[in-house]
């Protein structure tokens, strides 16, 4: 049975997608780089800033356009970002049959909380582990299992939930299952080809899953 449950943040319980898009965006434009569709752009969300103004620009050091994307992401975080449906629905059933919560994302830490108070989140989570938490973020499996170790739960009971493959990869890494969503901008499609345990297409699949436990390998 599942005792815990893991989720990434952006894309898979926030929608952080256009805000993190746009502020790529701006950190490109005002620091006179190439511009970059949407489509050129959602293949590395997921993975960290630093690795993702890497791939965009080429330069290894991003601490330029690093402070620019923040810059912009801060001033229209409120603005840009939305709920997904059912999320706290899902969280407050879970926590009523006594799941234990935590939050594994490649963020730093203020946004993370801000995220989570914006919609009323924080409350769920035991753990959080971030980019700063972590010598190796993911898809190495060590931030999953910081957040395992913080909580003290069996890995084998334990459900990682995120939106790209960078969660897969380091759920499956550290021996989680793991489930994809759905609503990721990846397309359901692209994480089929990286094996989670489950796809969900709604965030209450997880009633489900987390009552029958982990699949047989």
């Amino acid at each position: 049975m599942i005792e815990c449950v893991l989720f990434d943040l952006d894309g898979t319980i926030v929608n952080t997608n256009e805000l993190i898009i746009g502020s790529f965006m701006h950190a490109l434009k005002e620091n006179n780089l190439p511009s970059l569709t949407r489509e050129q752009i959602i293949p590395h969300m997921g993975t960290t800033l630093h690795q993702q103004l890497n791939a965009f620009s080429g330069l290894e050091d991003t601490s330029v356009l690093e402070k620019s994307y923040r810059s912009y992401n801060y001033a229209h975080h409120d603005e840009l970002i939305g709920s997904f449906p059912r999320v706290n629905e899902t969280m407050e059933e879970l926590s009523r049959r006594g799941i234990r919560m935590g939050i594994v994302t490649t963020k730093i830490r203020p946004t993370t909380l801000k995220a989570l108070e914006m919609f009323d989140l924080l409350k769920y989570m035991e753990t959080i582990v971030t980019v700063t938490d972590v010598t190796q973020p993911k898809p190495h499996p060590e931030p999953v299992l910081t957040a395992i170790r913080n909580l003290d739960v069996d890995p084998h009971h334990t459900l990682m939930v995120g939106d790209s493959i960078v969660d897969i990869q380091s759920a499956k890494a550290a021996g989680v299952p793991v489930a994809a969503v759905a609503w990721s901008l990846k397309g359901e499609e692209t994480l089929r080809k990286y094996e989670p345990d489950y796809i969900i297409h709604d965030m209450t699949d997880l009633y489900e899953i987390v009552r029958q436990g982990t699949r047989e390998s």
